[in-house]
């Protein structure tokens, strides 16, 4: 296979904008949110082929959990006019979602 090829192939665009969206999501929260709790992105998972990220994260400590999801709720269409200032990807439906390894 020639890299031609790999380059078109959808599974690795998809792979290469999560994790531009999981590294500018984690500039964004330690830049936007208040340090009353920790927030942490663990992973994103594209789904609806690309159309949705989900974007996992942790707080600490579990007791601002809902605060901070609130936080990144009420943030939302922040993150999207971060992401199109500071990316050149197709910009999906973003939802954040806890996961804090349970």
């Amino acid at each position: 296979m020639n890299s031609d090829t790999s380059a078109r192939n959808p599974q690795r665009h998809d792979d290469r904008a999560v994790e531009i969206v999981v590294r500018e999501a984690a500039r964004f929260i330690a830049r936007e949110a208040d340090h009353e709790s920790l927030i942490t992105v663990i992973r994103a998972e594209s789904v609806a082929h690309g159309d949705r990220m989900m974007v996992f994260v942790s707080v600490f400590p579990i007791e601002k959990a809902i605060s901070a999801l609130a936080f990144l709720e009420r943030k939302r269409e922040a993150f999207s006019n971060y992401l199109k200032k500071h990316t050149r990807i197709r910009l999906p439906r973003i939802d954040f979602l806890l996961d804090n390894g349970e």
